[in-house]
């Protein structure tokens, strides 16, 4: 009995949903062609990949957090009207990753444990939030304290929430870990490149990193902050092509901090490791405790009966030896090098604004220009004019003098708790590989607070984003190390 041949329409008919959307979108191109050559309007041949996008997105927008974290290393930092400015592509990112991730978890499909929502990281970084909208409502510039607080929840759900919701097991850290290490290897690579036309010289580091960092300290503090994660990477990866990768990557990332000629990013890898012995040692909180109580020793020295008019530097002598890094070390410790009396210049001013307002600040954001009224004239250097726009270079006294005493108390209290956790879980575990990434996260972490003693570097991109995703680190590594507990309770 012969068949009948299906007739070509049926024939034709997708028959899977795969098929049915690759006919809907070859539609939709066809149309928005027809209609942009009709209309004389090309931006609609945009709109098919809108939907495809969004199509995409609909079903896994995780590959946008991969995609932000390789990009963190080459985003640039753009103007905007009123002042404001944004780090593109990154912040754009953030602004997506925001979108889907809250999409996600009203549609059910992404689901972060309650226990999170409630964690004491989590609980003090929503007071701080809370506490600068109250310090925002007395700001000498609204504009940019509500940019701040925006910011700030861009920063904190992709970074924080979207971490958590992604890393379920330590393999997981070494992945999103080697997106960023893989920009920032290629950014070192190319920096070293351009470097080496000038013979790797001092006065040539801020030449050779553009266009990707606005200064050499930025620059070394990425690859600093990154290399906890390539060495402790390393050691958990088996022996092989990988292992090779990761050490291949570590190697370039010490050479860009050797090679920044940053002080601190230098000093900062040894201090990381004095860290790793104080938390052998459990001695966490007696350090954390003793620097807490030097710190408010030497405010009130200072402060008191104006001794820190004592080290007003001598104008004529405040120098920048740009051609040797040697001189340029020698100067820092005579307090004569120009970049250090600078910073201190930042301080006397915004110890002054603290003064004036020591509860609610003088708003986020807003340190440039306000400090400017509070200087101190003995302290000023040949780059007080401040063409950058640079603030306190302390972001401890920066959370002082724009969001005051709770500010600064507040995310005193928050790096103050991680570190401590980061002792406990340290402690705790039994197994290496929960152990090398609390390790990771938590030397990262030292790295990046000790960099804040000389500069504001939380809301900077490249580097902010590191610090929110090694806090999201440690409270899933708390619940890896409470696992173990559970097996070997199990077991016996």
């Amino acid at each position: 009995m012969e068949t009948t041949p299906l007739p070509l329409l049926e024939r034709l008919w997708p028959r899977d949903n795969a098929q049915r959307l690759f006919v809907v979108f070859v539609v939709l191109l066809l149309t928005a062609g027809s209609a942009a050559a009709l209309l004389e309007a090309p931006v609609l041949l945009a709109l098919p990949l809108l939907v495809l996008g969004v199509a995409v997105l609909l079903v896994d927008w995780r590959w946008v957090y991969y995609l932000l974290l390789f990009c963190l290393a080459f985003s640039r930092e753009i103007g905007l009207p009123g002042g404001l400015s944004m780090d593109v592509p990154s912040e754009p990112l953030m602004l997506v990753l925001l979108g889907c991730f809250g999409v996600s978890v009203v549609l059910g499909k992404t689901h972060v444990p309650a226990r999170f929502w409630a964690h004491p990281l989590v609980i003090i970084m929503g007071l701080a939030l809370l506490w600068s909208m109250v310090s925002s409502v007395f700001s000498v510039a609204p504009i940019k304290s509500v940019k701040y607080l925006l910011a700030k929840t861009w920063y904190i759900v992709p970074f924080v929430f979207v971490t958590l919701s992604i890393v379920r097991r330590p393999a997981d850290v070494w992945r999103l870990a080697a997106f960023y290490v893989t920009g920032a290897v290629l950014t070192v690579l190319y920096t070293a490149a351009r470097h080496a036309t000038k013979g790797f010289s001092f006065d040539s580091i801020n030449w050779a990193i553009q266009p990707f960092y606005i200064n050499h300290v930025i620059y070394a503090v990425v690859a600093a902050m990154l290399v906890p994660y390539a060495f402790y990477a390393a050691r958990d990866t088996a022996p092989g092509l990988k292992r090779t990768v990761w050490r291949t990557a570590l190697l370039i990332l010490v050479f860009g901090v050797l090679l920044s000629y940053t002080r601190a990013s230098i000093l900062s890898l040894p201090l990381a490791a004095g860290f790793y012995l104080i938390m052998r040692l459990r001695l966490t909180r007696l350090v954390l405790a003793g620097a807490a109580i030097a710190a408010a020793s030497g405010a009130f020295y200072f402060m008191s009966q104006n001794n820190y008019m004592l080290y007003a530097p001598d104008f004529e002598k405040t120098i920048f030896n740009g051609h040797n890094f040697e001189k340029h070390l020698e100067a820092t410790y005579k307090l004569q090098d120009v970049s250090g009396m600078e910073r201190v210049y930042r301080w006397v001013a915004a110890a002054r604004m603290i003064s004036e307002k020591p509860i609610t600040g003088s708003g986020p954001s807003t340190f440039y220009p306000e400090y400017k009224r509070y200087t101190v004239k003995s302290f000023r250097t040949y780059v007080s004019d401040n063409p950058e726009k640079s603030t306190t270079h302390n972001y401890f006294l920066l959370q002082l003098a724009e969001q005051g005493l709770p500010g600064f108390l507040l995310f005193v209290i928050l790096f103050g708790t991680a570190l401590v956790l980061v002792e406990t879980l340290y402690h705790r575990s039994r197994s290496a590989q929960n152990r090398r990434v609390v390790l990771a996260a938590g030397l990262s972490l030292v790295v990046i607070v000790f960099h804040l003693l000389l500069n504001e570097l939380v809301e900077v991109d490249k580097i902010g984003s590191f610090f929110y995703i090694a806090l999201a680190l440690l409270m899933r590594a708390e619940v890896w190390v409470e696992e173990e507990g559970k097996g070997e309770l199990v077991k016996s």
